[in-house]
Protein backbone atom coordinates (compact mmCIF):
# COMPACT_ATOMS: atom_id res chain seq x y z
CA UNK A 1 0.00 0.00 0.00
CA UNK A 2 0.98 3.65 -0.78
CA UNK A 3 2.21 5.51 2.08
CA UNK A 4 -0.17 8.54 2.59
CA UNK A 5 2.68 11.40 1.13
CA UNK A 6 3.08 9.03 -2.20
CA UNK A 7 -0.49 9.06 -2.56
CA UNK A 8 -0.64 12.22 -2.57
CA UNK A 9 2.26 12.59 -4.69
CA UNK A 10 0.44 10.45 -7.26
CA UNK A 11 -2.95 12.11 -7.21
CA UNK A 12 -0.96 15.59 -7.18
CA UNK A 13 0.98 14.27 -10.21
CA UNK A 14 -2.23 13.13 -12.07
CA UNK A 15 -4.17 15.73 -11.58
CA UNK A 16 -1.83 18.08 -13.25
CA UNK A 17 -1.34 15.70 -16.28
CA UNK A 18 -5.20 15.63 -16.47
CA UNK A 19 -5.50 19.37 -16.68
CA UNK A 20 -2.16 20.02 -18.87
CA UNK A 21 -4.10 17.54 -21.40
CA UNK A 22 -7.30 19.26 -21.52
CA UNK A 23 -5.30 22.41 -21.75
CA UNK A 24 -3.17 21.23 -24.04
CA UNK A 25 -5.92 20.00 -26.81
CA UNK A 26 -7.77 23.24 -26.21
CA UNK A 27 -4.50 24.97 -27.59
CA UNK A 28 -4.06 22.98 -30.66
CA UNK A 29 -4.04 25.23 -33.34
CA UNK A 30 -7.14 24.99 -36.31
CA UNK A 31 -6.38 27.85 -39.15
CA UNK A 32 -5.37 31.77 -39.04
CA UNK A 33 -6.55 34.28 -42.03
CA UNK A 34 -5.45 38.44 -42.09
CA UNK A 35 -6.75 40.61 -44.14
CA UNK A 36 -4.87 42.21 -46.93
CA UNK A 37 -5.05 46.14 -46.18
CA UNK A 38 -2.99 47.43 -43.12
CA UNK A 39 -2.98 50.37 -40.69
CA UNK A 40 0.28 52.55 -39.79
CA UNK A 41 2.36 51.62 -37.05
CA UNK A 42 1.38 53.82 -33.55
CA UNK A 43 -2.00 55.08 -35.09
CA UNK A 44 -5.65 55.45 -33.54
CA UNK A 45 -6.00 52.16 -34.84
CA UNK A 46 -3.31 50.49 -33.17
CA UNK A 47 -4.36 51.86 -30.02
CA UNK A 48 -8.00 51.00 -30.53
CA UNK A 49 -6.80 47.24 -31.19
CA UNK A 50 -4.66 47.02 -27.99
CA UNK A 51 -7.62 48.10 -26.35
CA UNK A 52 -9.90 45.74 -27.47
CA UNK A 53 -7.68 42.72 -27.37
CA UNK A 54 -7.06 43.76 -23.62
CA UNK A 55 -10.59 43.54 -23.30
CA UNK A 56 -11.33 40.15 -24.84
CA UNK A 57 -8.61 38.60 -22.30
CA UNK A 58 -10.17 40.38 -19.29
CA UNK A 59 -13.95 39.36 -20.20
CA UNK A 60 -12.51 35.73 -20.98
CA UNK A 61 -12.06 34.79 -17.22
CA UNK A 62 -15.65 35.83 -16.87
CA UNK A 63 -17.63 34.40 -19.85
CA UNK A 64 -17.15 32.09 -22.98
CA UNK A 65 -18.63 34.65 -25.86
CA UNK A 66 -18.77 38.51 -25.92
CA UNK A 67 -17.81 41.14 -28.66
CA UNK A 68 -16.64 44.80 -28.93
CA UNK A 69 -16.51 47.98 -30.53
CA UNK A 70 -13.74 50.26 -29.83
CA UNK A 71 -13.28 53.49 -30.84
CA UNK A 72 -16.84 53.89 -33.17
CA UNK A 73 -17.58 56.89 -31.84
CA UNK A 74 -16.55 59.16 -34.84
CA UNK A 75 -17.26 62.28 -33.29
CA UNK A 76 -14.01 61.85 -31.46
CA UNK A 77 -11.88 59.82 -33.17
CA UNK A 78 -11.32 59.28 -37.31
CA UNK A 79 -13.92 56.70 -38.49
CA UNK A 80 -11.04 54.24 -39.61
CA UNK A 81 -9.90 54.06 -36.25
CA UNK A 82 -12.80 51.88 -35.01
CA UNK A 83 -12.08 47.84 -34.49
CA UNK A 84 -14.97 45.01 -34.06
CA UNK A 85 -14.28 42.44 -32.91
CA UNK A 86 -15.08 39.16 -30.49
CA UNK A 87 -13.95 35.95 -29.09
CA UNK A 88 -15.92 32.28 -27.99
CA UNK A 89 -14.47 29.64 -26.28
CA UNK A 90 -15.91 26.19 -26.75
CA UNK A 91 -18.80 25.50 -25.00
CA UNK A 92 -17.95 22.73 -22.76
CA UNK A 93 -14.84 24.84 -21.59
CA UNK A 94 -15.22 26.26 -17.61
CA UNK A 95 -14.21 30.02 -17.46
CA UNK A 96 -10.96 29.16 -16.24
CA UNK A 97 -9.99 27.12 -19.27
CA UNK A 98 -11.64 29.67 -21.68
CA UNK A 99 -9.28 32.17 -19.90
CA UNK A 100 -6.28 30.34 -20.35
CA UNK A 101 -7.07 29.33 -24.08
CA UNK A 102 -7.91 33.08 -25.26
CA UNK A 103 -4.57 34.92 -23.51
CA UNK A 104 -2.64 32.00 -25.47
CA UNK A 105 -4.43 32.62 -28.50
CA UNK A 106 -3.94 36.47 -28.48
CA UNK A 107 -0.10 35.99 -27.42
CA UNK A 108 -0.20 33.75 -30.75
CA UNK A 109 -1.52 36.69 -32.63
CA UNK A 110 1.67 39.03 -31.41
CA UNK A 111 3.45 36.44 -32.53
CA UNK A 112 2.17 36.44 -35.90
CA UNK A 113 3.00 39.92 -36.22
CA UNK A 114 6.39 39.26 -35.29
CA UNK A 115 6.96 37.29 -37.48
CA UNK A 116 5.03 39.24 -40.12
CA UNK A 117 2.58 37.10 -41.23
CA UNK A 118 -0.12 39.66 -40.59
CA UNK A 119 1.76 42.71 -39.58
CA UNK A 120 -0.38 45.94 -39.12
CA UNK A 121 -3.58 44.28 -40.62
CA UNK A 122 -7.20 45.72 -39.87
CA UNK A 123 -8.00 42.34 -39.86
CA UNK A 124 -7.58 39.02 -38.12
CA UNK A 125 -9.00 35.51 -37.19
CA UNK A 126 -7.30 32.48 -34.80
CA UNK A 127 -9.00 29.37 -34.33
CA UNK A 128 -7.72 27.27 -31.75
CA UNK A 129 -9.44 23.99 -31.00
CA UNK A 130 -10.92 25.51 -27.78
CA UNK A 131 -11.36 29.27 -28.67
CA UNK A 132 -11.60 31.69 -31.41
CA UNK A 133 -10.99 35.69 -32.24
CA UNK A 134 -11.43 37.58 -35.04
CA UNK A 135 -11.10 41.81 -35.59
CA UNK A 136 -11.71 43.94 -38.19
CA UNK A 137 -11.93 47.44 -38.98
CA UNK A 138 -16.06 46.86 -40.53
CA UNK A 139 -18.77 46.44 -38.40
CA UNK A 140 -19.24 42.68 -38.86
CA UNK A 141 -20.86 42.09 -35.58
CA UNK A 142 -24.83 40.10 -36.44
CA UNK A 143 -24.14 39.30 -39.56
CA UNK A 144 -23.82 36.03 -41.31
CA UNK A 145 -20.92 34.58 -42.85
CA UNK A 146 -20.56 31.27 -44.19
CA UNK A 147 -17.66 30.99 -46.17
CA UNK A 148 -15.47 28.29 -45.54
CA UNK A 149 -12.29 28.91 -43.53
CA UNK A 150 -11.09 25.71 -42.94
CA UNK A 151 -11.97 22.34 -43.80
CA UNK A 152 -9.84 19.01 -42.75
CA UNK A 153 -10.75 15.25 -43.44
CA UNK A 154 -9.45 11.44 -41.86
CA UNK A 155 -8.28 9.03 -44.53
CA UNK A 156 -11.21 7.01 -45.79
CA UNK A 157 -13.16 5.37 -43.77
CA UNK A 158 -14.72 2.77 -46.27
CA UNK A 159 -18.00 2.32 -47.48
CA UNK A 160 -19.69 0.46 -44.28
CA UNK A 161 -23.70 1.54 -44.52
CA UNK A 162 -23.64 1.80 -40.40
CA UNK A 163 -20.72 3.89 -40.18
CA UNK A 164 -22.87 6.74 -42.74
CA UNK A 165 -26.04 6.32 -41.50
CA UNK A 166 -24.74 6.98 -37.37
CA UNK A 167 -22.53 9.99 -38.80
CA UNK A 168 -25.93 11.05 -40.97
CA UNK A 169 -27.79 11.10 -37.63
CA UNK A 170 -25.56 12.91 -35.71
CA UNK A 171 -24.83 15.15 -38.07
CA UNK A 172 -28.54 15.79 -38.42
CA UNK A 173 -28.41 16.33 -34.71
CA UNK A 174 -25.83 18.87 -34.85
CA UNK A 175 -27.41 20.44 -37.48
CA UNK A 176 -30.38 21.62 -35.28
CA UNK A 177 -27.91 23.13 -32.61
CA UNK A 178 -28.41 26.64 -30.98
CA UNK A 179 -25.35 27.60 -29.79
CA UNK A 180 -23.07 24.75 -28.74
CA UNK A 181 -23.98 21.23 -29.25
CA UNK A 182 -22.27 17.48 -28.33
CA UNK A 183 -24.02 14.43 -30.35
CA UNK A 184 -23.50 10.81 -30.48
CA UNK A 185 -24.99 7.93 -32.25
CA UNK A 186 -23.36 4.31 -32.24
CA UNK A 187 -19.80 4.76 -33.09
CA UNK A 188 -19.48 8.19 -34.43
CA UNK A 189 -19.49 11.32 -32.06
CA UNK A 190 -19.38 15.04 -32.95
CA UNK A 191 -20.15 18.60 -31.65
CA UNK A 192 -21.25 21.76 -33.49
CA UNK A 193 -20.97 25.50 -32.43
CA UNK A 194 -22.07 28.88 -33.70
CA UNK A 195 -20.67 32.34 -32.57
CA UNK A 196 -23.38 33.97 -30.27
CA UNK A 197 -23.42 37.06 -32.19
CA UNK A 198 -26.31 35.13 -34.40
CA UNK A 199 -29.71 35.01 -34.46
CA UNK A 200 -31.63 31.24 -34.22
CA UNK A 201 -32.52 31.39 -37.95
CA UNK A 202 -28.92 32.19 -39.23
CA UNK A 203 -27.48 29.76 -37.07
CA UNK A 204 -29.49 26.94 -38.27
CA UNK A 205 -28.58 28.42 -41.85
CA UNK A 206 -25.34 28.33 -41.27
CA UNK A 207 -24.94 24.89 -39.66
CA UNK A 208 -27.03 23.35 -42.39
CA UNK A 209 -24.68 24.71 -44.97
CA UNK A 210 -21.39 23.58 -42.70
CA UNK A 211 -23.55 20.26 -42.62
CA UNK A 212 -23.70 20.22 -46.28
CA UNK A 213 -20.18 21.08 -46.80
CA UNK A 214 -18.76 18.65 -44.28
CA UNK A 215 -20.79 15.57 -46.52
CA UNK A 216 -19.70 16.87 -49.64
CA UNK A 217 -16.07 17.74 -48.80
CA UNK A 218 -15.04 14.36 -46.61
CA UNK A 219 -17.33 12.09 -48.48
CA UNK A 220 -17.06 8.25 -46.32
CA UNK A 221 -13.66 10.14 -44.22
CA UNK A 222 -13.78 8.47 -40.71
CA UNK A 223 -13.27 11.86 -39.22
CA UNK A 224 -14.01 15.47 -41.01
CA UNK A 225 -14.18 18.87 -39.56
CA UNK A 226 -15.97 22.06 -41.36
CA UNK A 227 -15.34 25.69 -39.83
CA UNK A 228 -17.80 28.53 -41.71
CA UNK A 229 -17.67 31.76 -41.04
CA UNK A 230 -19.72 31.73 -37.79
CA UNK A 231 -19.91 28.25 -37.34
CA UNK A 232 -18.27 24.70 -37.23
CA UNK A 233 -19.33 21.28 -37.48
CA UNK A 234 -16.84 18.30 -36.66
CA UNK A 235 -17.58 14.68 -36.45
CA UNK A 236 -15.46 11.45 -36.03
CA UNK A 237 -15.50 7.81 -35.56
CA UNK A 238 -14.92 6.93 -32.05
CA UNK A 239 -11.38 6.24 -30.88
CA UNK A 240 -10.19 7.91 -33.89
CA UNK A 241 -9.09 10.87 -35.22
CA UNK A 242 -6.10 11.45 -37.91
CA UNK A 243 -3.94 14.37 -36.98
CA UNK A 244 -2.53 13.96 -40.43
CA UNK A 245 -5.27 14.32 -42.38
CA UNK A 246 -5.95 16.75 -45.30
CA UNK A 247 -6.26 20.05 -44.78
CA UNK A 248 -7.44 22.91 -46.88
CA UNK A 249 -5.03 25.50 -44.67
CA UNK A 250 -1.29 24.95 -43.36
CA UNK A 251 -0.02 27.55 -41.13
CA UNK A 252 3.85 26.64 -40.07
CA UNK A 253 3.92 30.02 -38.19
CA UNK A 254 0.79 28.73 -35.94
CA UNK A 255 1.67 25.19 -35.69
CA UNK A 256 5.05 26.39 -34.64
CA UNK A 257 3.62 28.67 -31.80
CA UNK A 258 1.48 25.83 -30.88
CA UNK A 259 4.23 23.27 -30.63
CA UNK A 260 6.35 25.87 -28.80
CA UNK A 261 3.26 26.67 -26.21
CA UNK A 262 2.84 22.86 -25.35
CA UNK A 263 6.36 21.85 -24.99
CA UNK A 264 7.02 24.63 -22.34
CA UNK A 265 4.24 24.01 -20.31
CA UNK A 266 5.13 20.02 -20.56
CA UNK A 267 8.64 21.23 -19.22
CA UNK A 268 6.80 23.18 -16.23
CA UNK A 269 4.96 20.18 -15.54
CA UNK A 270 8.01 18.12 -15.42
CA UNK A 271 9.55 20.26 -13.15
CA UNK A 272 7.31 20.50 -10.72
CA UNK A 273 6.49 16.63 -10.88
CA UNK A 274 10.65 16.29 -10.19
CA UNK A 275 10.37 18.49 -7.39
CA UNK A 276 7.63 16.87 -5.39
CA UNK A 277 9.44 13.47 -6.34
CA UNK A 278 12.85 14.63 -4.70
CA UNK A 279 10.55 16.23 -1.43
CA UNK A 280 8.83 12.86 -0.99
CA UNK A 281 12.22 10.42 -1.67
CA UNK A 282 14.72 12.93 0.39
Amino acid sequence: MLAPSSLTLLLFILLITSIHGHLAQARIFIYASCSQDKYQPSSPYETNLNSLLSSIVSSSSQTLYNMFAVGNDTTSVPPDSAVYGLYQCRGDLKPRDCSTCIAGLIDQIELLSVHHTCPYTYGASLQLDGCFVTYVNTDFLGKLDDSLRFKKCSGNGGNDGEFLRRRDDVLADLQGAVGFRVAAAGAVEGYAQCLGDLEAADCSACLADAVMKVKSLCGSAAAGDVFLGQCYVRYWESGYYDSSSDSSNHDDVGKTVAIILGVVAGVAVLIVTLAFCKKALG
